[in-house]
């Protein structure tokens, strides 16, 4: 909703200045220390790689610049969660006076981020140029330097996702909008830090899923703690702020100390590297463990001290980045190392399949979490008395379990290196996950089992799913034209591109793809089969229509990849150099054929739980319609019985 269009905002109050001058200095002797830092360091860290110094001015802004956007970033993804979790909007769906003072500071630092990150595109390039900043600007030589930096493309991304902030939180005070920026502000997060030092070397399948979700939840717990420094709430959000921050902290922590061991191999105390690392983990675990119990008492105080912890983790986080992690310098790559983070010396079999494991610690842990949550959903309800299909919880457990299996087997392992097993890994995700996973009706579990809010309670966790659920943009996504569309063209735009050749040389594009397909699959078959509430869906003859349409285009794009004279993702292929794979093109006939063959198995499941729900609706109708016409039967021979009595009594009457 635009600000135009709705009343006048709030009366803003002041945040206590004590906080703010706490955290602003926090920031500041933050900046203090990393320039410090720099100065210290001198050009020891280009040195460890061979490249050439750039000059105090753009080393110091590589460092200051990494760590100043890490903390905007931050400020905006975690003040749009607090906007979410401590919002109470109206009937329009606009916040209200308290999270308006967050939305606030999220439109400041977004505009903070969109400079920062524009211009920490021309130091990176610089910095990994080896040339001054300034130097580079007037060489006219900036568009190659960017083009040949990985991570100055990245900040490209971190720019552009930030803008589209910066504009939405300007125009807009709806509730929803807060939580689609969500995912911009996600993606805005993560897009450096997987171009870093996670992102190549040995194992960087696993550095790269465990930075996704260290950096995001990173950003949102300090995020949050700025936010709730700055603009404490009352109880009882309070309490659900803490325990927000109480299942942040030992993810973060989790996940943290993975990837520290990971990078940094057995230097933890020797070198600088090693040493951010530990203070890092340790500054976390005494903010967890410090801190929590005085934010459910109210103590703003402590609200303080935890945003000025993390704002200085923040900055240890800043000294890694801007290095060669320990263990990338004492390793001698091979081109799987730098293509795959893994050794696969062996053709894949059946054996193989199952046994070559690369656990994926982003959709891995994923699907783990939500088998658990539908469990414990289910559990619940049964406890409480009430009855849920058993065909649903199987089918929800068998998409999770065909999940945690497709991106963590040697489906993923191999799919990574081969074109056949990549397209077996794009089916499977696509169109069985899907289907298991709408069939199971989690929106429906989930609001069954979910407590509504008292109506002096602020709104939690089952009315945020009934306005995703009933918003305008699920409306327009989920429409089945819209969902048609949305599954077919991503088909042809992914591989028929330069998408793919770009998305498939990184392990991050991999879990994108991966995401994507799960979600357009999810939109489309939610408005064929789905059980849960949402965007009206056609008739039961519309949605069978609707999916065979879909046949054609898979069939079409199975063949072209079959008969095309050019091979997709030609040049990572070749890089990576399978010894034992014979033949490039022939792997990619056979994804095709894959393509083509598989999409039939997953529409004949969708066409009989379609004709199942068909048939149940039938009889639903026919039940209704045989008790209407028992109640019709019964009023006719009531009528027919009183017209007699009052024909007998006229009779009477009259003699």
């Amino acid at each position: 909703m635009s600000k135009a269009a709705t009343v006048e905002p709030p009366t803003r109050r002041r945040a206590p200045a004590r906080s703010g001058a706490v955290v602003a200095g926090g920031c500041a002797l933050s900046l203090a220390a990393l320039l410090g830092y720099v100065l210290l360091a001198g050009d020891r860290v280009y040195a460890l790689t061979g490249d050439s110094y750039p000059g105090l001015v753009t080393a110091a802004a590589d460092v200051l610049g990494y760590f100043l956007a890490s903390l905007v970033g931050a400020v905006c993804l975690g003040g749009l969660l607090y906007v979410v979790v401590t919002a109470r909007p109206d009937v329009r769906g606009v916040i209200d006076a308290g999270p308006f003072r967050t939305h606030v500071l999220v439109e400041r630092a977004s505009v903070g981020w969109v400079l920062v990150a524009a211009a920490m595109v021309v130091v990176q390039a610089a910095s990994d140029s080896g040339a001054s900043a300034l130097r580079l600007l007037g060489s006219g030589g900036m568009v190659d330097a960017v083009l040949a930096s990985q991570p100055a493309r990245a900040w490209i991304v971190v720019a552009l996702a930030a803008a589209s902030i910066a504009v939405t939180v300007r125009l807009s005070l709806s509730w929803t909008a807060h939580v689609v920026l969500l995912l911009p502000a996600a993606i805005a997060v993560v897009a450096v830090p997987v171009n870093g030092n996670p992102g190549v070397g040995p194992d960087h399948d696993y550095a790269t899923s465990a930075v996704i979700v260290f950096a995001v939840l990173l950003a949102a717990w300090a995020g949050t703690a700025v936010a709730n420094a700055l603009h404490p709430v009352a109880e009882p959000l309070a309490r659900r702020v803490s325990t927000l921050q109480a299942v942040l902290g030992p993810v973060v922590l989790a996940y943290g100390a993975g990837l520290l061991g990971l990078l940094a191999g057995g230097d933890l105390v020797d070198g600088p590297y090693g040493q951010a690392g530990v203070a890092a983990a340790v500054l976390m675990l005494v903010v967890w463990l410090g801190s929590l119990r005085a934010l459910r008492r109210g103590r703003p105080w402590a609200a303080t001290s935890s945003a000025v912890a993390l704002t200085v983790v923040l900055a240890l986080i800043a000294v890694m980045a801007t290095q060669p992690a320990p263990r990338l310098l004492d390793h001698r790559f091979t081109a799987w190392d730098v293509f795959l983070g893994y050794a696969l010396p062996d053709p894949p079999s059946v054996a193989r399949i199952l046994t070559v494991w690369r656990f994926d610690v982003f959709l891995g842990c994923a699907a783990i979490v939500m088998a658990l949550a539908y469990v414990a959903g289910y559990v619940r309800l049964r406890r409480r008395g009430d009855r849920w299909s058993t065909g649903r919880l199987v089918a929800w457990l068998a998409g999770c379990l065909l999940l945690l299996f497709t991106t963590g087997s040697g489906v993923r392992a191999y799919g990574s290196a081969m074109f056949s097993v990549h397209m077996a890994e794009h089916m499977t995700l696509n169109m069985f996950v899907p289907v298991l996973l709408v069939l199971g009706g989690p929106v429906t579990l989930a609001l069954r089992t979910l407590p509504a809010a008292r109506p002096d309670e602020p709104p939690g966790p089952r009315e945020w799913v009934m306005w995703l659920v009933h918003s305008k943009l699920t409306a327009v996504l989920a429409q089945p034209v819209v969902a048609f569309v949305l599954f077919v063209a991503s088909l042809y735009a992914v591989y028929f591109t330069p998408i793919f050749d770009t998305l498939v040389r990184y392990h991050w594009g991999h879990e994108l793809m991966s995401v994507h397909f799960l979600l357009v699959g999810y939109l489309f078959f939610w408005g064929i089969i789905g059980v849960d509430p949402g965007p009206r869906k056609l008739p039961f003859l519309g949605r069978l229509g609707l999916l065979f349409a879909v046949m054609p285009f898979h069939a079409f794009f199975g063949i072209a990849t079959m008969t095309t004279a050019s091979i997709i993702g030609g040049r990572f292929y070749h890089d990576v150099g399978l010894p034992w794979l014979a033949n490039v093109h022939d792997d990619q006939h056979l994804g095709g054929a894959i393509a083509w063959g598989s999409s039939e198995l997953p529409v004949i499941l969708v066409v009989v739980a379609l004709v199942a729900q068909w048939a149940r609706q039938d009889r639903r109708a026919a039940t209704r319609s045989d008790r209407h016409a028992d109640a019709d039967y019964a009023d006719d021979d009531l009528d027919a019985y009183n017209a007699m009595l009052r024909e007998l009594a006229r009779s009477r009457r009259g003699d």
